[in-house]
């Protein structure tokens, strides 16, 4: 019996909602449709917002609808409940209603992770998690492996059920908004990987402590069989203090990484010549230079220890080298787009907090023209003020934010008016302001330091627009 069949074993005859119709519980609800579950798909939202397509499809397969004001009104007739993973518990008290019911609350990732019959690379963190999360998917693959890929990179695995096998690895990236209800999960991650915490998400958790306790998720059911990656540079303390660090909840083999100092067991970077070494009790193996990967930034590189500390003993140097020297990055992260009458431009979409704009900005090594503004999700804007005043000539403000950054700016003691700073409306005319201003040998990025729900539905929807229009110009 495969891992679905037993799935869907446990749960015929049930009745099955899912709640937010997004990119994870619209390919669920049609895998569970697939197999004969009795299903509904539940949205704020009307059927223009979801897509035709997507609405046609779903309802040839049996699944029927619950749109609009009253969406939640068939839940109490519902067996199962799947939330979307950005609907959070404490902020939906219908949640706790089906809790009361004695219905199951749950969601696709929960479900996969217990069903999952292959081994788990499981990486969260508050950045690079996307970046680490390709790099040892490529890493694992290149040497040979089958690998599934998904989570909150943007690809929905319980429906991969149906082909994974024990031979497999899933690699699977988590955000601490998956993780806050994964506390007690029957398979545990194989390898578990938190790149860093920052203070981050703040208009949708209740508190860093939760925020941080979300993450724990991942590695705190682990046993020694297991490994633990973290960040030997990074500050794990709940709260930002030292009375609870997230190392105390290690239970696997702990490796560590550094782009800083040697650790004695991970993998970490030689600051004197860039080498890049892993280290054990065997003592210390070269990996590869700094200067072979060709992704750009000190970011990068972290993430790249990051990577090689989790696949170690999986993935051989040679095939970790040729991944560094050939893989050119992730959609939205410092994605080259064009060169443009001598303009070069970079789509940074993902960049909706300042630890990132400043990864972004230091990964040029030279002053930029930078797009920046969006949504507000509560983040001080102050530290990242030092690294715009010291690497962007021309700042374009736009969005809901663009007065909030343009005060923090203007008022940091350091500026001294030698950044130009423009305000205008949307993306699109902060663009055309940066074309009509840049020179040639210039680089602009889109680099937003916030969310993009003020224009756009994601940052990925803002990220093809922006790549969309610079494809768009003409001589």
């Amino acid at each position: 019996m495969t891992p679905a069949e037993k799935y869907i074993e446990k749960i015929k005859r049930k009745k099955v909602a899912f709640v937010g119709m997004g990119v994870a519980n619209t390919p669920c609800a049609e895998f569970l449709a697939r197999h004969g579950i009795d299903v509904w798909a539940c949205d704020r939202r009307d059927r223009d917002y979801i897509g035709a397509e997507i609405c046609d499809k779903l309802e040839s397969l049996g699944v029927k609808f619950s749109l609009g004001e009253n969406y939640l009104d068939i839940l109490p007739e519902m067996d199962i409940v799947f939330r979307s993973h950005g609907i959070l518990p404490f902020q939906n008290e219908w949640i706790g209603q089906c809790i009361k019911r004695g219905q199951t609350v749950t969601t696709e990732m929960e479900v996969f992770f217990e069903y999952c019959p292959a081994k788990i690379f499981a990486i969260t963190g508050s950045n690079g998690k996307t970046t680490t999360t390709t790099l040892i998917a490529k890493m694992l693959e290149a040497e040979g492996n089958r690998v599934f890929l998904g989570g909150n990179i943007g690809k929905a695995l319980m429906p991969e059920l149906d082909n994974i096998t024990a031979k497999d690895i899933a690699v699977v990236e988590l955000s601490s908004f998956q993780l806050l209800t994964m506390g007690n999960l029957v398979k545990k991650p194989d390898v578990a990987v938190v790149t860093n915490i920052e203070c981050t998400h703040q208009d949708h958790h209740i508190s860093l402590d939760e925020y941080v306790d979300a993450k724990r998720n991942i590695l705190i059911y682990q046993d020694s069989s297991a490994r633990t990656v973290l960040n030997a540079d990074c500050d794990y303390s709940i709260g930002g203090t030292v009375y609870h660090d997230m190392r105390f909840d290690v239970r696997g083999v702990l490796s560590q990484f550094s782009i800083k100092h040697a650790v004695s067991r991970g993998a970490y970077m030689d600051t004197a010549d860039g080498n890049i070494y892993y280290a054990d009790e065997n003592g210390k193996t070269f990996v590869m230079n700094r200067s072979d990967i060709v992704i750009p930034g000190d970011h990068n590189i972290e993430n790249y220890c990051t990577a090689i500390s989790a696949v170690w003993g999986y993935v051989s140097t040679d095939t970790i080298k040729k991944i560094a020297q050939t893989f050119g990055g992730v959609e939205h992260r410092i994605e080259f787009v064009r060169e443009y009458k001598g303009v070069k431009y970079y789509n940074d979409s993902i960049a909706t907090s300042p630890s990132r704009v400043i990864s972004g900005l230091k990964a040029f090594g030279t002053r930029i023209i930078v797009l920046m503004g969006g949504s507000d999700k509560g983040n001080d804007m102050s530290e990242m003020v030092p690294y715009i005043l010291k690497y962007v000539k021309l700042l374009v403000l736009n969005g809901a934010t663009a007065d909030k950054i343009y005060d923090a700016v203007i008022n940091h003691p350091q500026f001294d008016g030698q950044t130009e700073i423009v305000r205008c409306a949307t993306m699109g005319e902060a663009l055309m302001i940066a074309k009509d201003k840049a020179q040639p040998g210039d680089i602009v990025s889109l680099c937003p330091a916030c969310p993009a729900f003020d224009q756009f539905k994601t940052f990925e929807y803002r990220g093809r627009e922006f790549k969309k229009l610079v494809n768009e110009f003409e001589d």
